[in-house]
């Protein structure tokens, strides 16, 4: 969305490809885009009949996806390394259409692995070992505008959190993560002694249940939990302090300048997040916590020992923003001309 933004500030004309399956299919339309559809899904490497299904799918739609590129008269592709990104590259070769790519985390998914050789250039969120080259940009990776921009009084004065209170913030992506979810709720809620507000994005899986325990909780004071925040920048300019998931969002967390305790999904492909987590830990902008260590003791020791020690929060904090590129949106834009020229 936010390359989209760019291009069209520019005067290219954006539309997208995705499935009527997932997100994409509500937020492109919300935000002005159009769309075509193609049914696609994931390759479920456990289950060879479910894999051997989505690899059929896979080829019919790259049939589909051609056609849709020669009725649009498309001059590049831009791919973003999701169930999509395989056939609509394949076909942007077919079609001969100039194709670019980007990898948000630190380990190249297996569409763009397939696609990379085909590629005019990729654009990498993560430096990544065996990708150099001239074929390679490190841009970064894309950020909403609103989360370089948020006014910090502002989003206190609307989240209602004192302009002195210090501020935890809690996500774990739009489905949440339930091992940071329920440890947040013990942790700061239903255990006592905490003097800092806590804003908890929870997801919509456990949000339910999560309320359910908010509400009985004996420390629920200064406690906001929501399922969903459209204005994720404004939550993360309110926050002094997050705790999350590694996932592409850390590129949020860098751009707002704000320092992190991470909890890598340990099922990721490649466990790519625990090196994202790694990346940002050796750039001193966050702590990491194991998923299967994570516990209310640990976590609330974690947050107490970093809201004692100002110094090093300030530290974390300008490191993340000595890592940020806000501006990725901008430098994937250019390439994505540069290959369309």
């Amino acid at each position: 969305m936010a390359v989209a933004d760019e291009l069209r500030a520019r005067g290219a004309e954006v539309s997208f490809l995705g499935t009527r399956e997932r997100v994409e299919a509500e937020l492109v339309p919300a935000a002005g885009y159009e769309i075509d559809f193609v049914k696609v899904r994931g390759i479920d490497r456990r289950n060879p009949l479910r894999a051997a299904r989505a690899g059929l799918e896979a080829l019919l739609a790259v049939g589909a996806a051609r056609k849709i590129l020669r009725r649009r008269g498309a001059d590049v592709v831009l791919g973003g390394g999701g169930f999509v990104a395989g056939p609509a590259g394949l076909a942007a070769t077919l079609t001969r259409t100039p194709l670019v790519l980007t990898e948000a985390d630190s380990h190249m998914g297996l569409a763009n692995r397939l696609l990379a050789a085909r590629a005019q250039r990729v654009c990498l969120a993560f430096p990544i070992s065996g990708r150099e080259g001239d074929r390679y940009a490190l841009t970064g990776r894309p950020v909403p505008t609103g989360v370089v921009g948020a006014d910090r009084a502002a989003a206190r004065q609307r989240l209602g959190i004192a302009a002195d209170a210090r501020c935890l913030m809690v996500f774990g992506g739009s489905q949440g993560a339930r091992s940071i979810n329920f440890a947040a709720i013990e942790a700061f809620a239903e255990r006592g002694g905490r003097d800092f507000a806590v804003i908890h994005l929870s997801g919509r899986r456990d949000h339910e249940e999560l309320a359910a325990r908010l509400a009985a909780a004996p420390h629920a004071e200064d406690y906001t939990l929501s399922a969903y925040e459209p204005d994720f920048g404004a939550v993360l300019a309110a926050a002094d302090l997050v705790l999350g998931r590694s996932g592409g969002s850390i590129f949020e967390l860098t751009a707002a300048g704000r320092p992190a305790i991470l909890v890598p999904y340990p099922h990721a492909t490649a466990d790519h997040q625990a090196a994202n987590a790694e990346w940002m830990r050796e750039q001193g902008a966050a702590t990491v916590i194991a998923d299967s260590e994570l516990s209310a003791e640990r976590l609330a020791r974690e947050v107490e020992e970093l809201f004692g020690d100002e110094a090093r929060l300030g530290e974390m904090a300008a490191a993340a923003r000595r890592i940020a590129k806000p501006d990725a949106a901008h430098r994937i834009a250019d390439q994505v001309l540069e290959a369309a020229r």
